[in-house]
């Protein structure tokens, strides 16, 4: 493994640190300040920093490249909004890991879109997901799922949607061209949503102020630029693997910051969710390998 490969892994491990911190983080601002706006600040100094880096290369991006842009960032937003609001009404851990379940549902997308057919072992992560996702939201019995769970459980088809575009739309594009449009797009609908349905917050104390900041700088505009620079040089499979501890980040800082209980119940449910996402993410990788030996 060369410098770039370990940087690489670094720069990968930092972002799903910090994703993992940003449940947490999020759970407490919704005390003080309603969803919308939340997303609404979120995006809009997310996407001020994006725009700052990419205002030259914006001029060379085609108009496929665009539009396609603006329709991955009405996912990307409603994603968010989807979660942020089951976030209200459930725990970071279990949101975190619920939120994971995009990663089983992207092969089946795949294969709606494009005609590929998902291989065993993304059924078989799904299977193995579907039983993760009882245990984890089922509390109890069947009919009686949480609404924050469910709300969470949705978001996942957004972001699946939004990476399933994202391979329609963007192949060699410039990524940060791509991501402040994207991340633009959703801040004005944000900002469009907390204006007609929420009333604006008239008082925001200064520590929610810098989980705001924290959140826009650090979690979206930071995040996105480690991500696509640690992607360019560690093997997909190996990314894959580590882009899930993003969940087991976010239940770890659950559990220390926010006190959540994590039954066993729970921690079942969270083991299988992560071995299905490793197993769906990964699993064809290994079976290459198995038949050149």
């Amino acid at each position: 493994m060369n410098k770039f490969g370990v940087l690489g892994r670094l720069a990968l491990f930092t972002t799903t640190l910090i994703w993992g911190t940003s449940f947490v983080v999020l759970k407490n601002t919704l005390d003080s300040i309603s969803v919308m706006w939340v997303l609404a600040i979120r995006f809009v100094i997310a996407s001020v920093l994006l725009l700052l880096f990419a205002s030259k290369k914006l001029k060379n991006m085609d108009r496929k490249s665009f539009w396609g842009s603006v329709l991955i960032g009405v996912c990307l937003a409603l994603a968010y909004i989807v979660q942020t609001y089951g976030l209200k009404y459930t725990t970071p851990g279990k949101n975190s890991f619920l939120t994971s379940v995009y990663c089983i549902l992207v092969p089946f997308f795949a294969w709606g879109f494009f005609h590929r057919k998902p291989g065993v072992h993304n059924v078989l992560g799904a299977v193995i997901c579907v039983a993760g996702i009882g245990f984890v939201a089922l509390d109890s019995g069947f009919g009686n799922i949480n609404i924050g769970d469910a709300l969470t459980l949705a978001c996942g088809i957004f972001y699946a949607l939004q990476i399933i575009l994202m391979e329609q739309y963007i192949s060699g594009c410039d990524s940060l061209s791509v991501s402040a449009v994207e991340f633009s797009t959703s801040a004005v609908i944000c900002l469009v949503g907390a204006l007609l349905f929420e009333p604006a917050p008239t008082y925001i104390p200064s520590n929610q102020i810098l989980s705001l900041l924290y959140m826009g700088a650090m979690c979206t505009a930071l995040c996105f630029f480690l991500q696509a620079w640690g992607m360019k040089y560690v093997p997909s499979s190996t990314a894959a693997m580590i882009m899930t501890l993003e969940a087991v980040f976010g239940t770890v800082f659950s559990v220390i910051v926010y006190h959540e209980q994590v039954t066993s119940r729970l921690f079942i449910g969270f083991v299988l969710i992560f071995f299905a996402v490793v197993i769906s993410e990964t699993g064809g990788e290994l079976l290459r390998k198995l038949k050149k030996q």
